[in-house]
């Protein structure tokens, strides 16, 4: 028999449901603006760096940034609009437009910095131009490698807390989570930090054999790094947007939930559907316990709705009654 306060608990499991925790929003909206921040510092000094110096690579990593700052604004209307309340036309609420304003910043990354990354590393191949002020472009990207390193720590300082919720390994987790403006800054902070590593090798190569082919190859590779980026994300933000089953195991303990609340008898059918960062619909078919007449029945099941749809990580809950030959979940 499930006491009252494992039943609680196992109910409060829904509260992960969607991917994360269920205050993930307030967090979420934390760490974009982190990085926004840091994306336009950092932008602005690398720009200069690179009209100073004359180096292929930092132009590529300035693009990078620029186009970084520009998806942070994409990131934040996606979490803006994804918490507007449900109405009538979106019953489920507005959870998918994340997905569609991510995507909007998945493809802002592959046009603003993959390809003006390599398009820019081919015409220095081309056409060499001479680099200069080494100091300068070090200073600027080392600078660069601590903005971006508190960003990712605060996207790995949130990845990590919601990983342990739902019993993930960090990247499993920002691969797999609902919440894509979470895996948009993790995923495009970590490809930045490796960026500035691809920068910084292309300057010194440079400086050092006085060629500005290694600059060349290495704001192409930058390119490459983004473009590999943005396609992941694409891809991603496509999943969820035509639909997605929740995990398996966040699907195991929206099942123990049920099961442990007094009006379940047992579950026959479950279905979990992402519709939005940390947000699922529920649709089930259920014995109820005892042997109501079909009025009652009804009321017990709307009720049982209305409980189900009470977690934070609920948009809606729909239930039907199991047959009596369906096998049990």
């Amino acid at each position: 028999m499930v006491d009252e306060r494992e039943a609680g608990r196992q109910h409060d499991l829904l509260g992960v449901a969607g991917g994360g925790a269920a205050d993930g929003g307030g967090e979420s909206l934390t760490t974009v603006l982190v990085a926004f921040g840091a994306n336009v510092l950092i932008a602005l000094a690398k720009s200069v760096a690179a009209i100073v110096t004359g180096s292929a690579s930092i132009l590529a990593e300035a693009a990078h940034s620029w186009a970084d700052a520009g998806n942070e604004v994409f990131l934040l209307i996606a979490n803006r609009r994804a918490h507007k309340a449900a109405d009538e036309l979106h019953p489920l609420g507005h959870g998918r437009e994340a997905y569609v304003w991510s995507l909007f910043a998945a493809l802002g990354l592959f046009v603003a910095g993959a390809a003006v990354s390599i398009t820019h590393g081919i015409q220095e191949l081309i056409t060499p131009e001479p680099a200069g002020h080494y100091v300068i472009g070090y200073v600027v990207l080392a600078v660069s490698f601590l903005l971006e390193g508190v960003s990712f720590l605060q996207s790995t300082r949130q990845a990590k807390s919601e990983a342990r919720s739902l019993q993930r390994d960090l990247i499993e987790h920002v691969l797999a989570t609902s919440d894509p403006t979470l895996r948009a800054v993790f995923v495009e902070d970590a490809a930045a930090l490796a960026g500035l590593v691809i920068a910084a090798a292309g300057l010194l190569a440079h400086q050092l054999t006085g060629s500005s082919v290694p600059d060349a190859i290495g704001s192409i590779l930058v390119g490459v790094l983004l473009a590999w980026v943005a396609l992941l994300l694409i891809n991603r933000n496509r999943r969820f947007l035509v639909g997605q089953e929740a995990d398996p195991r966040v699907r195991a303990a929206a099942l123990q939930a049920l099961l442990a609340l007094p009006e379940v008898a047992r579950v026959t059918y479950l279905r979990l559907e992402i519709v939005g960062p940390r947000m699922i619909s529920v649709i089930g078919d259920v014995d109820l316990t005892g042997d109501d007449t079909e009025s009652h029945v009804a009321v017990r099941l709307r009720a049982l709705e209305a409980k189900i749809s009470a977690s934070p990580a609920v948009a809606g809950a729909v239930l039907s009654l199991s047959a009596p030959d369906e096998p049990s979940l």
